[in-house]
């Protein structure tokens, strides 16, 4: 069955960078294109950055621009974002889905930034 798998979450202060990975499984992975979403508590979950299927193409929340890279190695079903100059505001599950959400969410991976 479809399965996507997040991880690459933790702790990190302020300014501090992580990479996170999403791994998809029982899906032709590279011919969707997928999102990083993000769900701090309290707030609904919002769309962080997309990717195209062949990875030419992507786009960013203003929030996370020119901070954060979205990446993906079609060959190992696995996509990538790489989370520089971390803030406070970013601390929230990240979880990672095709662009309509259309697959059974995963389990997600916490980031938490703080002092």
């Amino acid at each position: 069955q479809v399965q996507l798998v997040e991880s690459g979450g933790g702790l990190v202060q302020p300014g501090g960078s992580l990479r996170l990975s999403c791994t998809a499984s029982g899906t032709i992975f590279s011919i969707k294109p997928m999102r990083w979403y993000r769900q701090a508590p309290g707030k609904q979950r919002e769309i962080v950055a997309t990717i195209s299927n062949g990875g030419g193409s992507t786009d960013y929340a203003d929030s996370v621009k020119g901070r954060f890279t979205i990446s993906r190695d079609n060959a190992k079903n696995t996509m990538y974002l790489q989370m520089n100059s971390l803030k406070p505001e970013d601390t929230a599950v990240y979880y990672c889905n095709d662009a309509w959400a259309t697959m059974p969410w995963g389990q997600g991976t916490q980031v938490t930034v703080s002092s």
